[in-house]
Parts: C-alpha cells; sequence; structure tokens
C-alpha cells in the first residue's frame, strides 16, 4: 500500500485532521463578522473529514462548497452532511487546492484549517483571493511561531518540515502584500492539539498497526506521528496554530 494511502487510512474516520476545535470555528467566525441571517456563499478548502464545513454551514445561512483531494474524506464528509440533514448547504467534491474550478469572485468566504501548508501560506493566500468577492473573507489557521526565538532542535524540525513558518507578523505581512486587510488574528488552545487532535489519534495507533499487519511502511508513519507528538508536548510553549482572518481588498 502506497504510503499516502495509509495516511488517509490512519486519518480517515477521525473528527479532526488536524489541530482545532469548535470554539476556535466560531471564534473566527466571530471575528470575521459573519452575519448568521445573511446567505453567504462559503468555499472550505482542504476540508478534509469536514468538522468546519459542518459547522458553518449549521450556523450560517450558507452555502458551503468544500473540497479536498482525498476521496475518502470527501466520502466521509458526505455521510456526515446526510446524516445532520445538511446535504441540501454543502457541496463536497475531490479537487486540488491548488487546481480549483471555481469561478472568479465567487464567493463571500474563502475557509481554511490546518490545510494551507500542503501548498504554502503565500501561494494560498495568493491563489484563492480571485474566489471572492470584493471585501469578502479570507480565514485560514497556519502553523505558526509564537517566540522569536526557539530551540535549535524545534528549529531544525520545522525549517525541514515546513520552511514557511514564521511569526504572526510575517504572516500578516504576506497577507498585506497579497491584497488583503487583516482584521483578526488569535492562536489555537492546546486543547485544539491535544484533545482534539493527537490523543484521539494516539487511540489509533494499535488498530491500524493491527489492520496493516504491522508493516514496515505502518511503524513508520506511526513513529513519524509519535515523533510529531513529542515535539509538540516539548515544545508547545513555541508554536501553535494561528487562525488568521483578512477581507480582500479593492
Amino acid at each position: 500500500m502506497e504510503n499516502l494511502e495509509l495516511l488517509v487510512d490512519l486519518h480517515r474516520n477521525t473528527e479532526r485532521q488536524g489541530p482545532g476545535g469548535e470554539a476556535e470555528t466560531l471564534q473566527a467566525m466571530h471575528l470575521a463578522g459573519l452575519d448568521t441571517d445573511t446567505p453567504l456563499e462559503i468555499a472550505d478548502i482542504g476540508c478534509g473529514t469536514g468538522a468546519s464545513t459542518l459547522l458553518l454551514a449549521r450556523e450560517l445561512n450558507a452555502r458551503v462548497n468544500a473540497v479536498d483531494l482525498m476521496p475518502e474524506f470527501i466520502a466521509e464528509l458526505r455521510g456526515k452532511a446526510a446524516a445532520q440533514g445538511l446535504s441540501d448547504r454543502i457541496t463536497a467534491r475531490v479537487e486540488a487546492m491548488d487546481a480549483l474550478s471555481f469561478d472568479d469572485e465567487a464567493f463571500d468566504v474563502v475557509w481554511s484549517e490546518g490545510a494551507v501548508y500542503n501548498i504554502g501560506f503565500e501561494r494560498g493566500a495568493k491563489a484563492w483571493r480571485c474566489f471572492l468577492r470584493p471585501g469578502g473573507i479570507l480565514a485560514v489557521s497556519e502553523v505558526t511561531w509564537l517566540t522569536d526565538e526557539r530551540p535549535p532542535e524545534l528549529q531544525a524540525f520545522w525549517s525541514e518540515a515546513y520552511p514557511e513558518i514564521d511569526t504572526a507578523a510575517g504572516k500578516i505581512r504576506v497577507l498585506e502584500r497579497a491584497g488583503y486587510t487583516p482584521i483578526g488574528y488569535f492562536v489555537l488552545s492546546e486543547r485544539c492539539w491535544l484533545d482534539h487532535y493527537y490523543r484521539p489519534l494516539r487511540g489509533r495507533f494499535e488498530a491500524f498497526l493491527e489492520r496493516h499487519g504491522h508493516s514496515v511502511d505502518a511503524r513508520a508513519l506511526v513513529q513519524a506521528e509519535q515523533d510529531e507528538i513529542a515535539m509538540y508536548e516539548k515544545y508547545k510553549a513555541y508554536f501553535s496554530y494561528g487562525f488568521y482572518i483578512a477581507r480582500k481588498t479593492a
């Protein structure tokens, strides 16, 4: 089995495929000034199995166009939407976030939680701007340094994993250069990492390994996830996800 298929299998039945939380999605909605009565068109890019998609559709008067590269995640989302009576508000399809078929200025809001790193924060901010109507909202969570200096071990880890990691000031400058006016920012709490993501994921490791016969590739994937968890637990004072909300300038 390809490593990507293993990764999908490990994550497909989880509520979240990265750090986040319902309270944090609601906080971002509030900072964005989204009116619960006004009809909205929203794109949720890199939606995974749909934690934010479902909440947006449930809380807002919105039609949500959700996309993810993984067919298995989209299938999970469609099932959840049907079970929650939200199928009429959610359109979910398989698309790459760097090759989207959306029309220009089709959306009031472009949303993306914990996914833009797949193509890079700056590239995503620039590429997705065309899909927003004038004055539209970009809401993106992105791994962010919390301090100006950090331990060499942590710096080396993230320089290898995601060289585009930066402080909030650096990310805000990127948004400004890309044609946005930043209007809100906050840091995801520890529970978004541990309670909502890492601990549920850790609880799946043994069944995942058994399912794949403790293969070399399966064990390597679990070890990589364990190393990432250990890195967060050791150095969580230095980095987190930042949630950035910005408005498209004219």
